[in-house]
């Protein structure tokens, strides 16, 4: 199960143009969306202690999402 809610993937799927979404597909987005957060959140995190830092910061979720 997500933590993102089935009806915020289903805004962004319609925000992108889809007419319709199924539940299904929502879900799936949903868990497809937390996994590529999670990835980016762990790099995130990796480059802000590599800083010496305990806060991660903006810069660092960009570092990350760049890779």
């Amino acid at each position: 199960m997500s933590n993102i809610p089935a009806a915020a993937a289903d805004r962004l799927l319609r925000n992108s143009g889809a007419q319709r979404v199924s539940i299904k597909a929502a879900i799936m987005f949903a868990e497809i969306l937390e996994a590529m957060a999670d990835e980016v959140a762990k790099s995130a995190v990796t480059f802000a202690e590599h800083a010496g830092r305990n806060t991660v910061k903006a810069k660092d979720i960009r570092l990350a999402k760049d890779m």
